[in-house]
């Protein structure tokens, strides 16, 4: 899908508020380090992160994903009645019903003509919820519209921790390092035609605007079963625990593979020259996922911007968060040309081109 008057106006993000460390994470793990003669400092060298954040305890996502959208929309500077759609990304959510967007969109007093739904496609969540506003963009039904996340990685964490303990299996770990890489934020990136920066003669203030070129995707869905974080049982049993499964190198292995087609059907589609995009920003997941990533892409790392070390997976949250602090620590400059690259299980690959 190629776009001409689509704008990224402004990313909102919010950090949470508690620092964990991965030595933390590994002290909670010695009861298994000890069992099977691991010493700390298994993570940092198999993942790279050193940080992750958690919220309070009794935190929810839908008060996450409002402090991100009332900073975007008061970064843009329009009103909340301006906003026709809002859309919630998570992984997780507050609950099956109502949508989590209701409890965003009402924080946020935005129109009430305004269409408010999830939308739910594991860490490709907000770059999808992004295509379909800018869809409607495009099409005139809307001028402006939100899309928000807010993930959490407190919760699974702890209970994968205590699986592992209990388990004390080299073999049930490696099914589980990839919760271990878990982090938690919010982020919200407000859409819109570029009206309202028109000044007065109808002329467009391209200041501060990033027009998205187009974006493509692609599915391996055959590989759904590699990562799945769901319940036990089957069904959704209330006395069932949830849990989070991966078989990491697997879907590294396929996702790698995807990622190389979608990569070049980006190039393909949008007409994109050899020496572009001059930079990337992609979901983060860990230091040996870059490396390889970066290679089957054939990138060079000087064009990409990392927070996995400090920040950890976020899951949805992770892209377009470490696509506003690039842009905040002036990574991502005026002119350039911006590949936005995702990848989440199921597995399925969504490319979006940015001119910034």
């Amino acid at each position: 899908m190629r776009y001409k008057k689509v704008y990224i106006n402004s990313i909102g993000y919010e950090l949470a508020p508690h620092v964990v460390t991965t030595e933390d994470i590994e002290e909670k793990l010695k009861p298994f380090y000890d069992s099977v003669g691991f010493v700390p400092g298994q993570l940092v060298t198999l993942t790279g992160i050193m940080e992750r954040r958690y919220w309070d305890k009794d935190h929810t996502l839908a008060r996450g994903s409002a402090r991100a959208g009332r900073k975007a929309i008061k970064l843009a500077g329009i009103s909340p009645d301006d906003i026709e759609a809002l859309v919630f990304c998570g992984v997780g959510r507050d609950g099956f019903e109502p949508a989590t967007a209701c409890a965003v969109a009402d924080s946020l007093k935005i129109s009430p003509s305004a269409h408010v739904y999830d939308v739910s496609n594991a860490c490709l969540g907000v770059i999808t919820g992004m295509v379909q506003v800018a869809n409607e963009i495009e099409l005139g039904n809307i001028k402006a519209g939100l899309v928000v996340s807010c993930e959490t990685a407190r919760q699974i964490v702890e209970s994968t921790i205590d699986e592992i303990n209990e388990a004390k299996s080299v073999e049930f770990y490696k099914k589980t390092i990839a919760t271990m890489t878990g982090g938690s934020g919010a982020a919200a990136v407000l859409l819109t035609d570029g009206s309202f920066n028109e000044d007065k003669t109808g002329n467009l203030d391209k200041t501060g605007l990033h027009r998205i070129d187009g974006s493509v995707v692609r599915h391996a869905n055959r590989y759904h079963k590699l990562c799945r974080w769901t319940f036990e049982e089957s069904g959704m049993p209330v006395h069932s625990k949830i849990t989070m499964r991966t078989d990491a190198r697997a879907v590294l292995e396929h996702g790698l593979n995807l990622a190389g087609q979608t990569f070049m059907q980006l190039r393909k589609e949008l007409d994109i020259p050899e020496d572009k995009p001059d930079k990337i920003i992609c979901h983060q997941v860990g230091s040996t996922h870059q490396k390889m990533f970066l290679n089957a892409i054939n990138m060079d790392e000087k064009k990409d911007f990392s927070t996995y070390p400090f920040l950890g997976n976020m899951g949805t949250v992770s892209l377009p968060m470490t696509a506003a602090i690039a842009d905040e620590r002036g990574f991502l400059s005026n002119g350039d040309y911006v590949g936005f690259l995702g990848i989440g299980s199921g597995l399925n690959c969504l490319m979006m081109g940015v001119k910034w």
